[in-house]
């Protein structure tokens, strides 16, 4: 059973159900615009919790509702086991508020992990293919500095794809930091790959994945960042100079200098 009430925002506690990372303040300033001139149309929904309740779904919705400086917010109270709170919190996370693609993979992992939905169940409930949901899951596994960029926006899927299968953690981190700095396509971070294999020893080029088939087609000669200016050269007009990650670090503030 639930049902609709008024309840102050300082009784409604967040929780673990929250799949979202962090809150986007643009976005939440266009929500709470939103509110202001239309009113809230989707309650939040809690579940009591002792003379308190612990929110299941809304937190961008409650954030807003405090930026606005609202007391109280109407609520859908939910008496529910745990699984099913879950459950509540997976829908609202995945289809109303429109999550990234880590947020996503971290929402199908603990639904999975829990035992709340088999991997194939989600696969239905999401019109996808149960391969698309492993692809997702697969994010997780990323490096981390490649999966904050994706949730923040700053590449595309594809384009992220590919640098989280450079192994080299310094080189890695300057491609990214580039990436972030001018931009990168797909193809451009294929490139960079395809560069960094070109550079590692010939059997263990051998044991390296394929660019994944999202990518677009890559250029016949390898292309790489000059270290110096951050532009895109084919690999044959760049010179080879051994540098360490803290050099390219230093080379990079004397050229912004």
């Amino acid at each position: 059973m639930s049902q609709i009430q008024e309840i102050p925002l300082a009784l409604i506690d967040e929780t673990n159900y929250h799949q979202r990372f962090a809150l986007d303040e643009d976005r939440l300033a266009e929500l709470a615009g939103s509110i202001a001139t239309l009113g809230l149309l989707v309650p939040l929904i809690v579940q009591p919790h002792g003379d308190r309740y612990n929110l299941i779904a809304g937190r961008r919705r409650k954030a807003a509702l405090l930026k606005l400086g609202r007391d109280t917010a109407p609520c859908c109270t939910l008496d529910t086991s745990e699984a099913g709170a879950r459950q509540a919190a997976l829908a609202d996370n995945l289809i109303r508020e429109e999550p990234t693609p880590i947020e996503t993979a971290v929402a199908i992992a603990r639904a999975v992990e829990s035992g709340e939905a088999a991997l194939h169940d989600i696969a239905q409930a999401m019109h996808r293919s149960d391969d698309w949901v492993r692809r997702q899951l697969a994010l997780l596994e990323w490096p981390e500095d490649v999966q904050h960029a994706l949730h923040d926006g700053h590449l595309s899927v594809a384009a992220a794809a590919n640098l989280a299968m450079v192994e080299e953690p310094a080189y890695r981190s300057y491609l990214l930091e580039n990436a972030l700095a001018n931009g990168a396509t797909a193809r451009t971070t294929a490139a960079w790959l395809q560069a960094w294999r070109a550079a590692i020893p010939y059997e263990k080029a051998l044991e390296q994945p394929p660019v994944p088939p999202t990518a677009t087609a890559q250029p016949m000669v390898p292309q790489a960042p000059c270290i110096v200016c951050g532009n895109i050269f084919r690999t044959d007009e760049l010179s080879h100079v051994p540098v360490c990650a803290k050099d390219i670090q230093r080379l990079r503030r004397l050229d912004q200098a």
